[in-house]
């Protein structure tokens, strides 16, 4: 009766501390993931929860930007992190600011600039720089997000090809969801955040001779409670296992696998 008893007790105190501790069987970690690689993570990450053994929250931001929730703000806030997915431009402020665990940086895909319309609506020629120009000039409306890749948009393409004014009064920073509802004509924007957007039809990328390519990075954020299974997250979408997510979101991995 003793041991029966003994043995009762030792399941009860095991019980307990499994459930007092379940840290140390799954690690949780919290992901904040900027849209361009929000597809591809999608599609990847229950492999990566399934066989690492690690749960995962994920919330969204901006990569660069003025706006209260871009990744930058949130951190700065002290919003709690153990992993950023983003822009290259975006998480090099934040390894100048100290925000990021030195040398935990990972260059995981790149993707090209591409343009989208309402599904059903006629396709306009982007095939060449004055093509797309004339393009842009005769469209209606005109949306770009306001990160990365709207910055170089607004500030250096627009600019270049001397129809910034021409365009400032039908721009928006809404992005690709105002086409599917019909409350913009055309967007322009990294193609890996128009592929799989229903609502929209892909026109294509833009010339090489306006291109712009985006490469987007993961990084430990400083204070992590959890930097080993952030480092796992970040390997796993820099190996072969996240190539298949990476090109159906229409990136290309940025290194040999």
């Amino acid at each position: 009766m003793n041991l029966r008893r003994d043995a009762a007790i030792r399941a009860v105190f095991v019980i307990a501390a499994v459930f007092a501790v379940p840290t140390a069987a799954f690690a949780q970690i919290k992901v904040i993931a900027s849209g361009g690689f929000s597809a591809a993570y999608r599609e990847a990450l229950p492999e990566f929860e399934r066989t690492a053994g690690v749960t995962v929250t994920t919330t969204s931001g901006g990569s660069q930007g003025s706006g209260p929730n871009t990744i930058g703000a949130q951190l700065r806030r002290g919003v709690a992190a153990d992993v950023v997915i983003m822009s290259r431009e975006g998480l090099n402020e934040l390894i100048a600011e100290g925000k990021i665990v030195a040398g935990t940086d990972v260059n995981l895909a790149q993707t090209p600039i591409g343009m989208a319309v309402r599904a059903g609506a006629p396709k306009p020629d982007i095939s060449t720089v004055d093509a797309f120009k004339q393009t842009l000039l005769r469209s209606k409306s005109v949306t770009f997000p306001n990160s990365t890749t709207g910055i170089y948009i607004a500030t250096t393409l627009f600019p270049r090809l001397g129809i910034a004014d021409a365009l400032a009064a039908k721009t928006t920073s809404a992005g690709v969801a105002a086409v599917a509802k019909g409350d913009a004509e055309i967007a322009v924007q990294p193609v890996s955040e128009l592929l799989h957007v229903q609502g929209v039809d892909f026109v294509g990328t833009l010339p090489a001779d306006v291109q712009y390519i985006s490469v987007f990075a993961a990084a430990v954020v400083t204070g992590s409670k959890e930097p080993e299974a952030a480092k796992k997250l970040i390997a796993f979408f820099a190996s072969e296992r996240a190539i298949p997510a990476i090109k159906n979101s229409g990136m290309e991995p940025t290194k040999p696998h």
